[in-house]
C-alpha cells in the first residue's frame, strides 16, 4: 500500500509544489492561509494543536479532519454557490448517517459528480475537499484524490484501454477518481476505445460503489454535449457543480494572496494596470482565460519583470525588492 504523501508545510514548499504542478492555485492559497493563521497564533497553541491528534479518541480526530476541511472549503476566495452546493452534500451524508443509527429508511448515497467550468475555477481543489470531507465521514476509506485524462484510460488496441482504466480506478479505490475533460472519451465515436473507458468506468461505479466516488469534469457546453450523447450517464451523476469564472475583484484578492505569501506587494499603479488588464480578459468572454491560472502567470511574469528591473541598479532598499510597479505588470501576456 502507498504511504500517504503529506502536505507541504512551509511557504517555500507550497510554491514548489505549485511550479511543479503538484498544486492548483486555489490549492495553494487555501494553505497558504493555513500557514499564515497558525503562524499568528500564540507558539503554545500551535504546539497543542499539533499535539492533540495523539490524545484524542478516533471519532473526535474525525470530526476535527471534517472542520478543518470544512475550513479550507470557507477560506477559498469567491465560489459561494460551490461552497453552498458541498456543505448541502455534507449536510445529506450526514443526516443519512443518523437516520441509519435511528434505523430510518435512508436514501441511496450516490456520491459521484459532474464539474462543469472554466480551467482555473477550483474544481481539482474542490474535489480534494470532498475526498478529505467524505474520508473524516467514514464515506471513504482514504479520501485521496487521483487525477487522469484521457491519455490515461484510453490504449492504442482492444484491451488496452480496460486494463488502462482499471488501474486507474485501483489506483483511486478508497478516494476519488477525477477525469479532467472527460468529453474527450466521447469525441471519436462509436469505433473510438475511448467508448471502452466509460463502460469500464460505469461498471466500476457499480462494482466499487463503496469505495469510489467518481467525478467527471470539464467545459460546461462540452460537459452537457457529453452527457446528450450518452443519456445513460446523466443519471448516473445525481450531483452536478457549475463552476463559475471568478469576478475582477476576486481575481486581485487571488493576485494579493499570492503575493503576500511571496512577500512582495502592488504599487497602486500596479493595481491599477492589473485590474484593467483582468477587466478586459473578463470582457472578451474567452473561455480559455485561465481564471487563477492567469493570475499566477501574470504576478510570475511580473516577478521577473521586476528582477530585471533591479538587477543592475547599485543600491536596492528592501521596499524596492517588494515593490511590484507598473512597469512590471505592464506588457505581461497571458499564456492559454
Amino acid at each position: 500500500m502507498a504511504e500517504a504523501v503529506q502536505p507541504p508545510r512551509t511557504a517555500d514548499e507550497v510554491l514548489d509544489w505549485l511550479e511543479q504542478g503538484r498544486l492548483s492555485p486555489a490549492e495553494a492559497f487555501a494553505i497558504f492561509r493555513s500557514l499564515d493563521q497558525d503562524r499568528r497564533a500564540p507558539s503554545h497553541l500551535r504546539v497543542a494543536v499539533r499535539e492533540s491528534p495523539r490524545e484524542q479518541d478516533p471519532e473526535e480526530a474525525r470530526r476535527q479532519r471534517l472542520q478543518q476541511a470544512l475550513a479550507d472549503l470557507d477560506a477559498l476566495i469567491g465560489l459561494e454557490s460551490v461552497k453552498e452546493l458541498v456543505r448541502e452534500v455534507q449536510a445529506f451524508v450526514e443526516i443519512q448517517q443518523r437516520r441509519s443509527k435511528a434505523r430510518l429508511a435512508t436514501e441511496p448515497m450516490a456520491l459521484h459528480m459532474i464539474f462543469k467550468g472554466n480551467p482555473g475555477t477550483g474544481k481539482t481543489t474542490v474535489a480534494r475537499i470532498f475526498g478529505r470531507m467524505f474520508e473524516a465521514m467514514g464515506v471513504l476509506p482514504k479520501g485521496h484524490l487521483v487525477e487522469c485524462e484521457r491519455a490515461d484510460l484510453v490504449g492504442e488496441y482492444i484491451g488496452h484501454t480496460a486494463q488502462k482504466t482499471r488501474e486507474q480506478i485501483r489506483q483511486a479505490l478508497g478516494g476519488i477518481l477525477f477525469i479532467d475533460e472527460a468529453y474527450s472519451l466521447a469525441r471519436g465515436g462509436e469505433k473510438d476505445f475511448g467508448k471502452e473507458a466509460i463502460d469500464t468506468l460505469v461498471k466500476a461505479m457499480e462494482d466499487k460503489k463503496d469505495q469510489l466516488v467518481l467525478i467527471l469534469a470539464g467545459y460546461r457546453r462540452e460537459m452537457e454535449l457529453f452527457l446528450q450523447t450518452n443519456p445513460g450517464l446523466r443519471s448516473r451523476f445525481p450531483i452536478q457543480i457549475d463552476f463559475p469564472d471568478y469576478k475582477t475583484a476576486e481575481l486581485i484578492q487571488i493576485a494579493d494572496l499570492m503575493l503576500k505569501q511571496r512577500e512582495y506587494r502592488l504599487t497602486e499603479g500596479a493595481r491599477r494596470r492589473l485590474h484593467d488588464m483582468l477587466e478586459q480578459r473578463l470582457r472578451s468572454g474567452d473561455p480559455h482565460l485561465g481564471n487563477a491560472r492567469m493570475v499566477r502567470n501574470i504576478i510570475e511574469r511580473a516577478i521577473r519583470r521586476q528582477a530585471v528591473r533591479l538587477v543592475r541598479r547599485p543600491q536596492i532598499s528592501r521596499n524596492d525588492l517588494m515593490l511590484i510597479t507598473e512597469a512590471d505588470i505592464e506588457e505581461v501576456s497571458v499564456a492559454r
